[in-house]
């Protein structure tokens, strides 16, 4: 059997490095979570919210599922997004998706992926919106464009709970951004941001 040991190897290094650089990071870490940022963002390995903006640890607060899908029934995005948003106080919500998405590229296709078709419903559900527009592309390029139009629903998802209305409503500044980042580069790009309120 194949053993993680490495990973503990690396981690203390990682937590040597930064103790060296700064010996009280982890003690402030410790007593304080105060990010500004909400990240949500595609499971896939490929895309670290952290890393690919450049942050440390507790400058980010992070959900990520298949896609960046935020739909009003995932109790778990729901509940980031409220404790984001009512207890951290962040002023900025993210949604990041990013080109040649598995997600996105499964529900384009007509095959049977078992449960997680139910989550891919909802991606199909962006892409009937668009039909016209998508219908007018192929390969990559459809690709590409569904995994944009999928980041501007899901900001408008994000814009419509309750806990981002009431914070409008209440006058706090919040910000809802949409982001897709291209794997071929390393290179964040911005699609939309709304106002701080609507």
């Amino acid at each position: 059997m194949e053993t993680l040991e490495h990973l503990f190897h690396n981690n203390k290094k990682w937590a040597d490095s930064i103790t060296q650089q700064d010996p009280s990071f982890f003690q402030r870490l410790s007593n304080l979570q105060k990010p500004e940022i909400l990240w949500i963002g595609c499971s896939d390995s490929r895309v670290p919210a952290n890393e690919i903006i450049d942050l440390a640890p507790g400058e980010v607060f992070v959900h990520r599922n298949i896609a960046n899908v935020v739909v009003h029934s995932d109790l778990n995005c729901l509940s980031v997004i409220q404790y984001a948003v009512e207890v951290l106080k962040i002023k900025h919500i993210i949604v990041c998706g990013h080109y040649g998405c598995g997600g996105i590229e499964a529900s384009l296709n007509d095959q049977d992926h078992g449960l997680i078709d139910n989550w891919l419903g909802h991606i199909k559900d962006v892409s009937r919106l668009h039909q016209a527009e998508l219908s007018e592309l192929t390969g990559k390029e459809k690709v590409h464009r569904l995994c944009e139009l999928n980041v501007v629903e899901q900001v408008n998802h994000v814009s419509d709970t309750t806990s981002v209305k009431n914070a409008w409503k209440n006058g706090e500044e919040l910000y809802i951004h949409g982001w897709i980042y291209n794997i071929e580069n390393g290179i964040l790009h911005d699609l939309m941001s709304s106002p701080k309120s609507s």
